[in-house]
């Protein structure tokens, strides 16, 4: 496993993350795996060198986190981990002051989120969504005091439009507040629209991308058709996954097809590989509910690319809507 520095942060990471919302409750999501079977992809991953993992209040209810919790307690010592976990959404219920990024809300939802991993801090501490309704100084003041709490240790933001960044950085600093180490967006080969604006200000700032939905949930690798068919559980009752991708963008798994067969290798890991050779990538967060999920993802970590391959892939790409900032 290869390792590399969170943006211009000290924090070394693993250039794969494990994402750790297909662990949780199946009652909440039906492709989620209970405990037992998380188990052993936990412990392949830590086998393996990954020694990040990230997950959310919000994925099952807070099951994912207590799941992630006892795995990493069962086989890892806190130190040797980097653990995320976000903020945002609601968990469990619509109530008034249970969601957004009010002040009252991190605070409780920080010390929730602790509880249930059984841990007394966070490595990593994301904002999983901009929260309009919030003013901007109220979210960064209190980010910056969990962090001087001893909380939390960075903090990070996820999908939002780059101004909306580029505020909430600026304003952190004027107030020699903490600053966002990392960025979570919606990014892969059928999905690039963070090339016109959101990477080259991360680039610029020094903060590190860790991309979710590194694979298009699976579109990449097979699990939907051109013509409609979703052929995985998770393809079936994944309702916001079928809102990111369409049909004009299977002329790029197409490409990815050929030359996956062209090099005796999965889609998987032709998608990765592509992703793990950008610059201003980190790790891509892969979720794994089959163990050829993660040894793709491994695999990913040695295959090259030639720069006729790269051009292939991207050369189809056409501008779309942006998605996946709520």
């Amino acid at each position: 496993m290869n390792y590399k520095r969170l943006g211009n942060s000290g924090l070394s990471v693993s250039r794969i993350c494990l994402g750790m919302m297909t662990y949780g409750d199946p009652a909440t999501r039906a492709w989620s795996l209970p405990l037992e079977e998380s188990d052993p992809f936990v412990k392949r991953a830590l086998e393996a060198g990954i020694n990040f993992f990230d997950t959310a209040n919000s994925y099952s209810a807070g099951a994912s986190e207590v799941i992630t919790g006892k795995l990493l307690k069962k086989y890892a010592a806190r130190e040797d981990v980097v653990v995320a976990s976000k903020v945002f959404f609601s968990v469990g219920g619509n109530k008034p002051n249970g969601q957004g990024l009010s002040r009252k809300h991190i605070f409780q939802a920080v010390h929730d989120s602790l509880k249930r991993l059984e841990m007394d801090y966070l490595d990593l501490y994301q904002i999983h969504r901009f929260d309009p309704n919030t003013p901007v100084e109220e979210t960064m003041e209190a980010l910056n005091d969990l962090v001087r709490d001893g909380l939390v240790r960075y903090i990070g933001a996820s999908s939002m439009y780059a101004w909306q960044f580029a505020k909430m950085q600026h304003l952190a600093e004027k107030n020699g507040w903490t600053k966002f180490v990392s960025m979570q967006n919606h990014y892969n080969l059928i999905y690039r629209e963070e090339e016109r604006e959101m990477i080259p200000l991360l680039e610029d700032m020094g903060v590190g991308m860790i991309p979710w939905s590194p694979l298009a949930r699976g579109t990449l690798t097979g699990n939907r058709t051109r013509e409609g068919e979703k052929l995985t559980v998770r393809a079936q009752s994944d309702a916001f996954g079928a809102t990111l991708y369409n049909a004009n963008d299977f002329d790029i798994v197409d490409r990815v097809n050929e030359i996956a067969a062209a090099r005796g290798v999965s889609n998987a890991q032709v998608a990765l590989a592509w992703m793990l050779e950008k610059p201003y990538i980190t790790a891509p967060i892969v979720g794994a509910s089959k163990m050829q999920h993660l040894e793709d993802a491994f695999a990913a970590l040695e295959l090259k690319l030639s720069p006729e391959e790269v051009v292939k892939l991207e050369e189809l790409y056409q501008p779309q809507s942006i998605s996946g900032h709520v």
